[in-house]
C-alpha cells in the first residue's frame, strides 16, 4: 500500500480528503494539530491521528490540506524530513504560482484542484443534487498539474486526486500557471463576481417593487435556459430582442480591457492577496 501523509486531515478540506480515502488502496496517515479536528476525526471516522515524524515514516506522498497562506509555512518545515522522491500535493495553486514551495529540485510536487460538480449534469438522487461542493456525492471533473518531478510521477498524483475528490469524470492534466488562469481568473475573478453583480442585480429589481421570490424565480430560469444556451449545452439562439440587450448591455456593464485580469501580472497581484 502507498503510504499517503494528510496534514490538515481535522480541517474543513482535509476532513472531506480524510473522508474519500477512507477505505482506499492508500494507507494513511492522519496529522491534525486542532484538539477539535482530532476529535472530530475519530468520533466521525474512526481515525487514530499521529505526530508528523512518525506519519512522514515511510511516507511517498504528503497531502497538505492546509490554507493557502500557510502553504509556504508548512512545506518548507517538512521538506528537511522528506526522502528524494516524496510526492507532495498541494490542493490549488495560489502557493505554488506564488513560489512558495521550497527548492528541493529531488520532491515531486503535483498540484490538483476539484472543478466541483457543473450545473448541468445528471445526478438523480437528492443526496447528489445537493452536493454543491462536490467530493461527497455528486460527480465532477477535476485538473492537475504536475509542476515538477519525473513524468512517470503523474500517474500516482491522478489516482491520489481522483481519490480525494472522488467521485470523479474527466481528470484534465493542466499546466499551474493554467490552473492560476482558472483560479483565481476564471472562477473567482471573472465569475463569481459577475454572479454577484447578478445577485445584486436581483436585489435592484426587488427594491423597485418586483416580488422577491418572483425576481429569484426569474433570474434563476434564465439563467439555466441563457446558460444552457451560452455554453452549447443545447442548441438554440436567442431573439433579436436579447442579441439587443446583449450588444447594448455589455459595454454599459463591462470595460474594455476587462481581459486584462488574465495578465499575468494581474493573475500574480490576485495570487499575492491570496497568499
Amino acid at each position: 500500500m502507498t503510504v499517503v501523509a494528510l496534514f490538515g486531515a481535522g480541517g474543513k478540506m482535509g476532513y472531506r480528503l480524510a473522508s474519500n480515502l477512507k477505505g482506499s488502496r492508500f494507507d494513511v496517515r492522519h496529522v491534525e494539530l486542532s484538539d477539535a479536528g482530532r476529535k472530530r476525526l475519530k468520533d466521525d471516522l474512526g481515525v487514530e491521528t499521529v505526530e508528523a515524524d512518525a506519519a512522514l515514516d515511510g511516507a511517498e506522498v504528503v497531502v497538505l490540506a492546509v490554507p493557502d497562506t500557510l502553504i509556504g509555512k508548512v512545506a518548507t518545515q517538512l521538506s528537511p524530513k522528506l526522502k528524494a522522491g516524496t510526492m507532495v500535493v498541494i490542493l490549488d495553486a495560489a502557493a505554488p504560482y506564488a513560489g512558495h514551495l521550497p527548492e528541493r529540485p529531488d520532491l515531486t510536487y503535483f498540484v490538483t484542484h476539484p472543478c466541483h460538480p457543473p450545473i448541468f449534469n445528471d445526478e438523480i438522487e437528492m443526496h447528489a443534487k445537493l452536493d454543491h461542493f462536490g467530493g461527497v456525492a455528486a460527480k465532477q471533473h477535476i485538473v492537475n498539474a504536475l509542476m515538477q518531478g519525473p513524468d512517470s510521477a503523474y500517474a500516482l498524483g491522478e489516482e491520489v486526486a481522483k481519490a480525494i475528490w472522488k467521485p470523479v469524470m474527466r481528470s484534465h492534466r493542466v499546466t499551474v500557471e493554467q490552473i492560476a488562469l482558472l483560479e483565481p481568473g476564471l472562477s473567482e475573478t471573472v465569475c463569481a463576481t459577475l454572479l454577484d453583480v447578478m445577485r445584486e442585480a436581483m436585489d435592484e429589481v426587488v427594491r423597485r417593487g418586483v416580488p422577491a421570490e418572483a425576481a429569484r424565480d426569474f433570474l434563476l430560469g434564465h439563467m439555466n435556459i441563457l446558460g444552457a444556451v451560452i455554453f452549447k449545452e443545447r442548441e438554440g439562439v436567442f431573439s433579436d430582442a436579447c442579441n439587443k440587450a446583449i450588444e447594448f448591455g455589455k459595454p454599459v456593464l463591462m470595460k474594455d480591457d476587462w481581459k486584462r485580469v488574465f495578465e499575468p501580472d494581474e493573475i500574480a497581484a490576485s495570487i499575492r492577496r491570496i497568499t
